[in-house]
């Protein structure tokens, strides 16, 4: 049976990063952040323009502007999520699905709130990607277009990360580097070889 693994982080943890790792040593990976801009150019992009208008240029969700519509907006942001995540779930759905006929040992489902959204319910263990808050602003205030007022209101949308750490069955520390990281991965693809899924989490204990 396929062990289904979360992978979750905050903003700036190196999240991406690290799912590039699991997928470099040949581990399916359904990204969600992909599922969305998938989406945002098919079939989420009708409803969102119904909802949010002027929010889709020649059929494609401009993100910019649908960014300007939701945020500092609690309302408008429920609005989209009831319209995205459902599709995004059915698309996971099917990820997981496909890789268990196929007898995929372990399948990875990357997800941004994850445990915000109580989605570790559907997986056999998490991991939890992180670094120092320092570490952590740094990275995020460099990218274009980022603020401090930008990074304060997404982490305001996400678990603290010492409480996601509380949820981890696994850590990957991102902040020593690349070769470390891909040295922590290593470790959790052997202690995870061979681990049957469905309710497989029970067997582990969330670190502390």
């Amino acid at each position: 049976m396929t062990f289904v693994l979360g992978l979750t982080g905050s903003i700036g943890m190196g999240k991406s990063t690290t799912a590039g790792l699991f997928v470099e040593r040949g581990v399916p990976l359904h990204d969600a952040d992909a599922a969305v801009h998938r989406l945002h150019r098919g079939r989420a992009a009708s409803p969102i323009e119904a909802a949010f208008p002027g929010t889709v240029i020649d059929g494609a969700v401009d993100r910019a502007k649908l960014g300007a519509a939701v945020l500092g907006n609690p309302e408008a942001l429920r609005r989209l999520e009831a319209i995205i995540h459902p599709l995004v779930r059915e698309e996971e759905e099917a990820f997981v699905a496909r890789c268990r006929r196929e007898g995929v040992g372990l399948a990875i489902i990357d997800v941004p709130l994850l445990l915000e959204t109580g989605g570790e319910e559907r997986c056999d263990a998490v991991l939890v990607v992180t670094a120092p808050a320092e570490v952590q602003r740094e990275r995020v205030l460099a990218r274009p277009g980022m603020s401090a007022e930008k990074l304060a209101a997404i982490l305001s949308r996400q678990m603290p990360d010492a409480e996601k750490r509380r949820h981890a069955h696994f850590l990957v520390d991102t902040s020593h580097g690349l070769v470390a990281a891909g040295r922590e991965v290593g470790s959790i693809l052997k202690a995870l070889a061979g681990r049957p899924g469905r309710g497989a989490a029970k067997r582990f204990q969330a670190r502390s």
